[in-house]
């Protein structure tokens, strides 16, 4: 007998050999129906594998993203199936599930594929599916793999093989398919119920150039058809939102060639957003006890060698300024944090002045691959709102949960409710990633690990996420469709404090070196706007809208008491213009309804007759008429945050 540790701390007694499908069954009929695969002993396994000594189980459904991303690897299989039946000699690359479904690199030889492909090959995929084939697993010797993919004349299969270990190979089969895979994998094909291809590109086998390009198909699938139609809509909806396009239409950023790629360039609307929420930020952080500070665009290469960013990054970073000096280099900066140090390290410290809460609205610099880029979410320069703060280690955890309350603070001015807290580890089996003494690393976890338990965040824990330097807490942010964006962050540093060999002087009259605190509750400005912009569909919070309302005269002759309804708003500190244009009124509406005004003010007879305001609001219509101070108090209302 084995026994096998569930989820609830619950234990059960098992014949040796017993498989997590026949563990759901004893548990419950309807839950066995939705088994996809387990995880055991923290490793993702078929429900069909057999469990041969006592295991910790986790039986996963749809509902788990390990479920998912075994419906999807298991959907992959699938359309390479359908592929080969359709295509005979294709060959096949490799078949990942991915975020939002899978891919898989074909190279189809002779055969020329386009989307209007896709149906034929859904068909086939839903065909075969319904033929209910179990995915089976077989262990194979890399002789029998070697002979098996030079018989198909299958050169990237082999290639991948060369690779791997003799004696942990193994095959999936599911129909009339094999392929070399590790698994794991659905019970059957049954599970897939609806599938949509949704583009083909190209990518170079292995990612070299140098290499044959292969085509990419990319899918996803899911159990019921409701759920790809929601999907689908949800896409749909995306597109709408998309801040490249709302960016645009709503004139804040814009980009040029000239500057160069991943460069932003803020327009006066986007420039008065963005100021509006450093701001925000910037009030709130002096009413926490921080200070503000500036620091160079630049840094002498010495000081990215001690903190250890030349080593990580160097490679990857714009290449250095050389001066008239010989042997002189500067380096566009990568983080805020080194400069800090400095600043803190400009006098010295007692134990009575700590904490020490240095921020800073700094720009950096790195020079992601142009096939990275993407509007504002991966850029090359951007502002993070950065602050440090150095603190005794008595105080870390008490720091720490001031901040958590900072970022919780900012999420909720901005709408955002859904979120989950990610306690980003160190990997414990490859720590030659990261800088540091195991003892620093097991103080900064356990600190992080107990504030948010203490201030009972939603967490999950995901190894090998730390940064080089400390581990983290990232908040991973769902928006209005239901992504997750990864904003706020939260970092425990021993190790930096060391590099730049920081101190303060202890009530025992000791030198004692300070723990450090990274924190960027929007992370960066760029993506954050970006988020933002698509979670609210371009409808930004009344306090953060760049214009709150437009004045809308009927006709020419009511000009005049529009421009004294605007002069008393702007003056007041509302924020809003006045159309002039020679254009009918419901033309008027129909562009302040696009360009998302949040308040359109119609003036005609009788509103200048009455000193009154017809107001109209964005998406909702017809407010009614009111007077200045009504609308005022109305607004002041809204605004409060």
């Amino acid at each position: 007998m084995i026994k096998i540790t569930l989820p609830d701390g619950s234990i059960r007694e098992y014949e040796k050999g017993t498989n997590a499908h026949q563990i759901a069954l004893s548990i419950s009929e309807g839950l066995a129906r939705n088994v996809l695969a387990a995880v055991v002993n923290g490793e993702v396994w078929d429900a069909s594998r057999p469990i041969e000594q006592d295991a910790s189980l986790k039986l996963l459904t749809w509902n788990d993203a390990d479920g998912k991303s075994t419906f999807w690897h298991s959907s992959a299989h699938l359309l390479a199936e359908a592929l080969e039946v359709l295509y005979p000699g294709t060959k096949f690359g490799i078949g990942p599930a991915i975020e939002t479904g899978f891919y898989y690199d074909v190279d189809f030889g002779d055969h020329q594929i386009s989307s209007d492909d896709f149906k034929k090959i859904e068909d086939k995929i839903i065909e075969l599916a319904k033929g209910k084939f179990e995915y089976i697993r077989k262990s194979i010797s890399k002789a029998e793999a070697l002979k098996y993919f030079e018989e198909k004349g299958d050169e990237y299969k082999l290639d991948l093989i060369k690779d791997l270990e003799d004696g942990k190979i193994t095959f999936y089969t599911q129909g009339n398919f094999t392929d070399l895979c590790r698994g794991p994998h659905i019970p059957n094909t049954g599970f897939i119920k609806a599938v949509k291809l949704m583009n083909v590109a190209g990518a170079y086998w292995r990612g070299d150039e140098s290499r044959k390009q292969l085509t990419r198909i990319y899918g996803v699938t899911f159990p019921k058809q409701s759920e790809l139609t929601e999907y689908l809509q949800m896409i749909e909806e995306a597109k709408k939102r998309d801040h490249r396009k709302l960016g645009k239409e709503l004139e804040l950023f814009t980009f040029s060639e000239k500057v160069g790629m991943g460069l932003p360039l803020w327009l006066p609307k986007g420039t008065a957003l963005r100021e509006r929420l450093v701001n925000f930020l910037q009030k709130a952080q002096q009413k926490a006890g921080y200070d503000q500070v500036i620091t160079p665009h630049i840094g002498h290469k010495n000081l990215y060698v001690t903190s250890g960013h030349y080593d990580k990054y160097g490679a990857d970073s714009f290449q250095p300024i050389k001066t008239p000096q010989e042997g002189e280099e500067f380096f566009l900066k990568p983080m805020n944090c080194p400069h800090h140090c400095e600043i803190y390290k400009a006098k010295p410290r007692s134990y009575k002045d700590l904490p020490v809460r240095l921020a800073e609205f700094g720009t950096v610099y790195r020079y992601e691959q142009s096939g990275e880029l993407h509007g504002l979410t991966r850029v090359r320069g951007f502002t993070q709102d950065d602050a440090h703060l150095f603190c005794r280690p008595d105080q870390v955890k008490e720091e720490f949960k001031k901040v958590i309350d900072l970022v919780l603070y900012v999420f909720k001015a901005l709408g955002f409710e859904s979120y989950t807290a990610q306690v980003s580890l160190r990997d414990p089996e490859n720590k030659t990633k990261y800088i540091g003494s195991d003892e620093n690393w097991q103080m900064a976890e356990q600190a992080i690990i107990e504030a948010a338990e203490e201030k009972g965040l939603p967490t999950v824990i995901e190894l090998g996420e730390a940064a080089f330097y400390g581990p983290k807490l990232d908040f991973m942010v769902k928006d209005a469709l239901g992504r997750k964006w990864q904003l706020g962050t939260i970092q425990v540093d021993y190790n930096l404090p060391e590099r730049f060999e920081l101190e303060y002087t202890g009530s025992d009259n000791q030198k004692h070196r300070p723990v450090m605190i990274h924190r960027a509750p929007f992370g960066s400005l760029e993506r954050f706007v970006a988020v933002l912009i698509e979670h609210c569909a371009g409808n930004f919070p009344l306090w953060l809208t760049p214009e709150q309302f437009i004045v809308l005269p009927i006709s020419e002759k009511f000009e005049d008491y529009g421009k004294k309804v605007l002069e008393s708003l702007n003056n007041s500190d509302i924020r809003g213009l006045i159309d002039l244009r020679d254009e009918k009124i419901g033309r008027k509406i129909r562009d302040a309804e696009i360009k998302k005004l949040p308040y359109m003010l119609i003036i005609g007879e009788k509103e200048m007759q009455e000193g009154m305001i017809s107001v109209r609001k964005h998406g909702e219509g017809d407010k009614g008429s009111m007077t200045l101070e009504e609308f005022q108090n109305h607004l002041q209302q809204e605004i409060i945050i």
